[in-house]
């Protein structure tokens, strides 16, 4: 394999949560510094993380993905070590730039945990960034070769219709369509989960276009035709648009229309089961829809599927080596490496929870 070294690690980059009851309120400080959130949202949000004792599964996902990753580059490279940083909660970004820095990192690529355009998934990653970069002191690029300063990192691609997520989505949809009860499945509705963000913050991105897309490739290689794109999750003030239709909304409306006999509930926007999956849907979903009489399964999102941690090792290739072909499935083609200046811009008052 004829590589171009110019990179040497790799950064994991993700959204971070508490791992004890007493993180719960700092950390969702974190999330929503500098924002207009009521603090009865934030009390709300945090009894959701007290329902697991605090702890958000978040971080140990991350942990089981790195070690995955880490074992697919060992085997097939590039040997490259793995750093991990997160937004909101330890491991800080701040914090791993210095121990890269440290340990004599330079330049580096880093993989989000987010698939999608939208501020909040790709633009206020790279933000966070550049603001660990500078506590640390400036980047490489700024510095001549000689200098010590924070490393160079280099954000790898959106990758929401990547052939390798997209096969992982579909076999995890599958799954879940497998598990709907025998005498339930004369009418099985998919229903595509995305975490709801402000109107203005999806008018200026293509979050909404390639949700759609993603639903598309997923339903037309399953052979399914009853399948509808909702949201979950909302946390912005009450007065502010956000996209819907809400799962529970829906979920209601399912059964006084009769839209399905049963339903799959298919987190699309996540790649790991973390807090608003537990929660939002394994809970406050099921029991609606237990409530309800209506059948549903819950397809699990991507986490460390094989094709998934493959197509991350892909996309290192593609910055590593730059003949690697850059693959696409659907309509809209690979995403740039770089966003356009006027790409997903921040939102007078972004205020999305994860985690």
């Amino acid at each position: 394999m004829n590589l171009n070294n110019n990179y040497d690690a790799i950064l994991v980059v993700s959204f971070g949560g508490p791992e004890s009851k007493e993180d719960v309120i700092p950390f969702l400080e974190t999330v929503l510094r500098g924002r207009n959130v009521p603090r009865e949202r934030l009390l709300t949000v945090a009894e959701h993380y007290y329902h697991f004792e605090g702890k958000s599964p978040i971080n140990q996902q991350t942990r089981e993905l790195i070690a995955a990753l880490d074992a697919e580059l060992q085997k097939h490279g590039p040997k490259l070590p793995i750093y991990w940083g997160n937004r909101n909660w330890h491991p800080l970004l701040p914090e791993t730039l210095r121990k890269m820095q440290q340990d004599g990192i330079r330049r580096a690529l880093a993989f989000v945990t987010s698939a999608y355009s939208s501020y909040s998934g790709c633009r206020q990653y790279r933000e966070d960034i550049a603001r660990a970069q500078s506590e640390v002191g400036l980047s490489q690029s700024d510095l001549s070769q000689s200098g010590s300063g924070a490393p160079e990192v280099e954000k790898l691609r959106q990758f929401f219709n990547h052939p390798e997520y997209i096969e992982a989505t579909v076999e995890r949809v599958r799954d879940a369509l497998q598990a709907v009860p025998a005498d339930a499945r004369e009418n099985v509705q998919i229903v595509y989960l995305a975490h709801s963000i402000p109107v203005s913050m999806a008018n200026t991105s293509d979050y909404v276009k390639q949700l759609e897309e993603v639903r598309r490739l997923v339903s037309e290689t399953l052979g399914q035709e009853n399948d509808v794109l909702v949201y979950q999750s909302r946390s912005g003030a009450p007065g502010q648009p956000w996209l819907g239709p809400d799962i529970l909304e829906y979920l209601r409306l399912v059964k006084a229309e009769n839209l399905a006999s049963a339903v799959v509930l298919a987190p699309i926007s996540f790649v790991s089961d973390h807090m608003e999956v537990l929660y939002d849907l394994d809970i406050e979903a099921r029991q609606l829809c237990d409530s309800l009489a209506l059948p549903m399964t819950r397809a699990k999102t991507v986490g460390v599927h094989p094709k998934f941690i493959s197509m991350i090792r892909e996309l290192i290739l593609e910055r590593v080596n730059p003949g690697t072909k850059r693959r696409a499935v659907g309509t809209l083609g690979p995403r740039a490496d770089v966003c356009a200046e006027d790409c997903c811009p921040a939102p007078v008052r972004p205020a999305v929870i994860r985690g």
